[in-house]
């Protein structure tokens, strides 16, 4: 393997912003410098997105890795050809698109199980064309595990100084709390605990929210705090893990940013976002624990309203490709 992690980045939707924010991140030198990018997906998308942003960046198409040329100024492309131009109406959900994505994505999988790529790095799909395309899995990190067999994993969102790992994540808030259990607490805690190594933390601090106002009030505005919650934390501290909790909500992430704690685990999808994404926004970027691979994403949708107006900001997906070269860097111990 090479010194440089080969980090392969998916196109996602080809109706979407993926192969816009794919085309300005490898735009940026910086990437080159600390990573051997390598693009799946559909040639003629990419070639047009060029042409489109006038970049002179140049398409290198192999279909082996030994043929990559990794230096700046080359998109190496791995070219599923699998969009017909004349059928793909940006900005609109698209069964062709949906389809071409999950291509993308079994590809770049088999690929890292083979050690070809060290990483993935994922641009958005759309979970509307997902479904149209008659997709049985909500979308890339349930996929992702069925693909790896992995039965026991979580959602991480990194973003500026905080990390907030999720016990649930795509769910209506009136079905969060029948879905909670002690066991899925306890191994979302371990989880994050057991991948912190790879941020180069050697003993990581846990906090763990609780779900109601004031993390219950000892039963008075909830009780799954002591149904679920106040056992799950119980059980990581018995095998170990340096975890506190249930933390109220409106306090945690106060705690979390003053440095008490390297990351969150949160009991639902908003009660992590809204901190992170109001710190930052255009930084934030997905990470799946528990992979037998390295798997990074955008913290953003396949954002329709602007694909196609060249104003899609890159920097999710940038920062997504520079963290999958640091954990690739880390788990290898090429530091």
């Amino acid at each position: 393997m090479m010194v440089k992690p080969v980090i392969g980045i998916t196109m996602g939707d080809a109706a979407g912003i993926g192969p816009e924010i794919i085309i300005k991140a490898l735009s940026e030198k910086e990437i080159y410098k600390i990573s051997s990018p390598l693009v799946i997906g559909d040639g003629k998308v990419i070639s047009s997105e060029l042409i489109v942003r006038s970049s002179e960046l140049e398409i290198n198409s192999i279909s082996k890795i030994r043929e990559a040329k990794f230096k700046f100024g080359i998109i190496n492309l791995i070219d599923l050809k699998n969009i017909k131009m004349e059928r793909l109406k940006i900005g609109k959900v698209n069964k062709m698109a949906a389809k071409a994505a999950v291509d993308y994505i079994k590809k770049a999988v088999s690929l890292a199980k083979e050690g070809e790529i060290d990483a993935i790095t994922t641009a958005p799909v759309n979970k509307k064309g997902l479904q149209r395309a008659e997709f049985r899995f909500l979308g890339h990190t349930e996929l992702l595990a069925h693909l790896t067999k992995t039965k026991n994993y979580a959602m991480m969102l990194v973003g500026g100084p905080l990390r907030v790992v999720l016990v649930t994540t795509h769910l209506p808030l009136s079905k969060v709390s029948s879905s909670l259990r002690k066991e899925k607490i306890y191994q979302t805690i371990e989880l994050a605990w057991n991948n912190m190594k790879y941020f180069g933390i050697k003993k990581p601090r846990v906090g763990v929210a609780g779900l109601n106002p004031h993390a219950g009030e000892e039963g008075l505005f909830g009780k799954e705090e002591k149904k679920f919650i106040i056992p799950a934390v119980k059980e990581a501290k018995k095998k170990g893990i340096k975890a506190e909790g249930p933390i109220p909500p409106d306090t945690i992430f106060h705690r979390a940013l003053k440095g008490e704690f390297d990351c969150v685990v949160c009991m639902y999808h908003d009660q992590g976002l809204i901190p992170l994404k109001m710190l930052a926004f255009d930084r934030g970027v997905n990470v799946t624990l528990g992979l037998p691979i390295i798997r990074t994403s955008v913290d953003h949708g396949t954002a329709y309203e602007i694909a196609g107006k060249g104003v899609a900001n890159p920097q999710s997906l940038i920062e997504a490709i520079k963290l999958a070269a640091k954990l690739a860097k880390t788990r290898s111990g090429r530091q």
